[in-house]
């Protein structure tokens, strides 16, 4: 019998789930489930069926807390060692920033180290009221990458950053993380999944890239791609059903097309 991945891909109508599967762990992120990213993100990508990709942990502990520190021995005993791991782990996350369509994360328990960059790496963060934050990178001695930090001081800013930082606490709380405007909502944990679906449901994918592109120098903007996806909004079988739900005073059906 085959081992269960640590690292999952489901479907569930327009939404794709790629749940990190290592609950004993609390979903500590090991090199296999970042091996596995890439071909995840690709499918899902490719599948014009999925219009919103969510990331999720297993089980009722954690979104993600940090890497898989029992690794370390043997994956980064040194400087060598250490830039394979972030070769590996680099490729990984960033074929979630290759993604089009709009990407959460679902946050419950624990969000610690690893876990709060890949969230940051989202387009939105939805936590439980249950959810805890930190990157305790100073107890271990570890030096936490440039590209990160300035991830996350763009969500929180100068002093946020520093304090998560300086303090390596991993006790802040959703609200914490919604004052620094780490988190985008939070919810009551019995309502999270119910919640995060509804709202995925909702999200555009126009809207994505057109803030992506709106952050760009002006000179850097592609605007014949953003004339490109209004036109193809209004001229799409999404927008007939939107306007005729809208009238008739229902949830509109969405199919992507």
């Amino acid at each position: 019998m085959s081992e269960t991945p640590k690292l999952l891909l489901e479907k569930d109508g327009p939404i794709g789930w790629i749940v990190f599967n290592q609950p004993e762990k609390r979903n500590a992120v090991s090199l296999d489930m970042w091996q596995l990213m890439p071909d995840y993100v690709k499918d899902l990508q490719s599948d014009d069926a999925i219009r919103v990709v969510v990331l999720r942990g297993a089980g009722d502990q954690a979104f993600v807390a940090g890497a898989d520190i029992s690794q370390f021995k043997e994956r980064r005993r040194n400087m060598a060692d250490q830039e394979e791991y972030s070769r590996i782990s680099e490729r990984g996350q960033s074929s979630l920033g290759t993604l089009t369509k709009p990407l959460l994360a679902m946050i419950h328990g624990y969000c610690v180290g690893g876990g709060v960059g890949i969230a940051i790496g989202c387009d939105m963060r939805i936590a439980s009221d249950d959810a805890r934050f930190g990157i305790p990178a100073a107890r271990l001695g570890l030096g936490y990458h440039y590209k990160g930090m300035e991830k996350l001081m763009k969500l929180v800013g100068p002093a946020y950053t520093k304090e998560i930082f300086f303090t390596a606490r991993t006790d802040f709380s959703a609200q914490d993380a919604l004052r620094m405007g780490l988190v985008n909502q939070v919810v009551p944990k019995a309502e999270l999944e119910s919640f995060t679906r509804n709202y995925a449901q909702l999200t555009l994918r126009s809207a994505k890239a057109t803030v992506e592109q709106l952050v760009r120098p002006d000179g850097d903007r592609d605007l014949p791609l953003l004339d490109k996806l209004i036109a193809d909004c209004f001229n799409s079988q999404d927008y007939q059903e939107g306007v005729k739900a809208f009238s008739e005073k229902r949830r509109p059906q969405f199919q992507g097309r």
